[in-house]
C-alpha cells in the first residue's frame, strides 16, 4: 500500500469518527453511497 492510499484510508476513518461525534453519520453514508453510484454510472457511460 502506498503512502498516499494509507493517508486517505486514515483520513476516511478519522472523518467517520468525526461524523459519529457530530451525529451526522446518515448524511455521510448517503453521500458515500451517492458517490459510488455516480462513479459506477460514469464508468459505464465512458467505457
Amino acid at each position: 500500500m502506498s503512502l498516499k492510499s494509507s493517508i486517505y484510508k486514515m483520513l476516511r476513518i478519522w472523518n467517520d469518527a468525526s461524523a459519529v461525534r457530530k451525529g451526522k453519520v446518515g448524511k455521510r453514508v448517503g453521500r458515500r453511497v451517492a458517490g459510488k453510484a455516480t462513479g459506477k454510472m460514469l464508468k459505464k457511460l465512458f467505457k
